[in-house]
């Protein structure tokens, strides 16, 4: 075999190889020629990895166009590359409704029992929400619950535009597939990006978009928890919900 070849070879980490040759002809390796001071051992050497290309808005919007049912586009919401990953416990996993009954809960960020649990609201906030429910004879086994995102940010900060951006085409793609009659968007970050309202001045209002679903901004759990006094407008505002589904 030609002594390039061998010397390629023994760049690549291969120490013999099967020849045509004769069994009892040796062959010489090649000298090996290297860059660096002889002193300073191959496996010693820096690798430079390159960074990764950041992901971009078109990339998540060609994404969600692929999925043909919820399932596939919650595993490609846990499996995707998102900035805030790396600095999650978990990815934050919507509630799908087993038995749906038409309305969607979009609420503000995930919490740090969120976080921990991968399951959106968890801890205090999640019993006050199934308290909510029941009051109108609801559950999460027929209503579905979504985050404007999937993971925690840092220490709960305020997400980035971009953070919130890449983030909303799975939004807007469960929205599509749940297909609801009446939305609750609870808290002022969802209100905001969703009704594209502000929730003080628009709390229990009922906010028709374009094609043609209800949405009803309430304040979040964690605000009901701290401010007991505001469950009565939000009691109010269920049962009014209640009226929509049964009418809508």
């Amino acid at each position: 075999m030609k002594n390039h070849i061998l010397q390629d070879l023994n760049l690549a980490g291969v120490k013999w190889e099967l020849t045509e040759e004769p069994a009892k002809t040796a062959v010489k390796k090649a000298p090996v020629q290297q860059n660096f001071p002889s002193s300073q051992p191959c496996q010693n050497q820096p690798v430079i990895i390159p960074a990764a290309a950041p992901v971009t808005l078109d990339t998540v919007k060609s994404m969600v166009t692929r999925p043909s049912d919820t399932d596939s586009l919650v595993r490609m919401i846990c499996e995707f590359n998102h900035p805030l990953r790396g600095g999650a416990t978990n990815p934050v996993r919507p509630n799908i409704a087993s038995k749906p009954n038409g309305l969607l809960i979009i609420t503000d960020l995930p919490s740090a029992d969120d976080d921990l649990s991968g399951n959106i609201l968890s801890g205090n906030a999640g019993e006050m929400t199934d308290k909510m429910l029941n009051a109108i004879e609801m559950s999460r086994e027929n209503v579905s619950i979504v985050p404007l995102l999937f993971w925690r940010t840092p220490g709960g900060r305020t997400p980035l535009r971009e953070e919130l951006d890449l983030s909303r085409p799975f939004v807007d793609k469960l929205i599509e597939m749940l297909n609801p009659r009446v939305i609750i968007t609870f808290g002022t970050l969802a209100t905001t990006e969703i009704a594209k309202t502000n929730l003080n001045d628009s709390h229990g209002d009922e906010i028709q978009d374009e094609k043609g679903c209800i949405i009803v901004p309430l304040y979040h759990p964690n605000y009901l928890i701290l401010k007991p006094s505001a469950k009565k407008d939000v009691w109010v505002a269920l049962q009014n919900i209640q009226k929509l589904l049964k009418t809508a």
